[in-house]
């Protein structure tokens, strides 16, 4: 039998039982690591679940920042560098990850504290994090306020992406499920992904179809 939640009984529940049902309500969600260094040279990493796809041409991707009324490193570094990076999670990496979500010190690089390495793309300013299957210099092109809620939205445009060759097919596709790469629930639980079945461009006269 199905529940039905008002939002006058959404408005009533306990905060942090809030916080959980509506984060994981939505389903699996992108999981990335955001790596910024800011203007005193210090690396920073935190976790994220609200990478989304703006375009491809040009190539943008957006981020959900929390509302600022507590320090908050990266979107802080990113304002004033502005530049970062966007780094998929795999098997293995999860717990280091979920790491990153403390509140460290500004002056307390996250690479270090939970074992993940930084690496540096040439002369791109931000570190990308070494053990990602696929990582992505990002550039700070737009920053869009949401007066409704005080979170504000991160548009990016991509320098540089890299990622295991393999991982490509013939038609530009990225295989998520060739670097293992995992994606998360709510704010704290992570799950393998598997491939089920690719399809065929859908047409209104055409019944659906597996690519493979």
């Amino acid at each position: 039998m199905m529940k039905h939640f008002s939002t006058e009984a959404i408005a009533a529940m306990e905060q942090r039982f809030r916080a959980q049902f509506i984060n994981s309500a939505p389903g699996y969600k992108n999981l990335c690591l955001v790596g910024t260094r800011s203007a005193a040279g210090v690396n920073n990493l935190a976790v994220f679940n609200s990478l989304f796809h703006v375009g491809a041409n040009p190539p943008l991707l957006g981020l959900v920042f929390r509302p600022d009324s507590v320090d908050r490193h990266t979107l802080m570094n990113i304002r004033e560098t502005g530049f970062y990076t966007l780094n998929l999670v795999s098997e293995g990496m999860e717990a280091a990850a979920h790491q990153t979500s403390a509140r460290y010190p500004s002056d307390v690089s996250e690479f270090d504290a939970v074992g993940l390495s930084p690496v540096f793309s040439g002369a791109f300013h931000a570190p990308a994090v070494a053990e990602s299957p696929l990582r992505m210099g990002m550039k700070l092109e737009e920053e869009i306020h949401v007066a409704l809620n005080g979170t504000s939205i991160v548009i990016g445009s991509i320098c540089w992406l890299e990622c295991a060759e393999q991982a490509i097919g013939e038609d530009g596709f990225v295989d998520p499920a060739h670097s293992k790469v995992i994606t998360v629930c709510g704010l704290d639980a992570y799950y393998k992904t598997e491939l089920k079945g690719r399809y065929a461009y859908a047409k209104p006269d055409k019944k659906p179809a597996l690519l493979l």
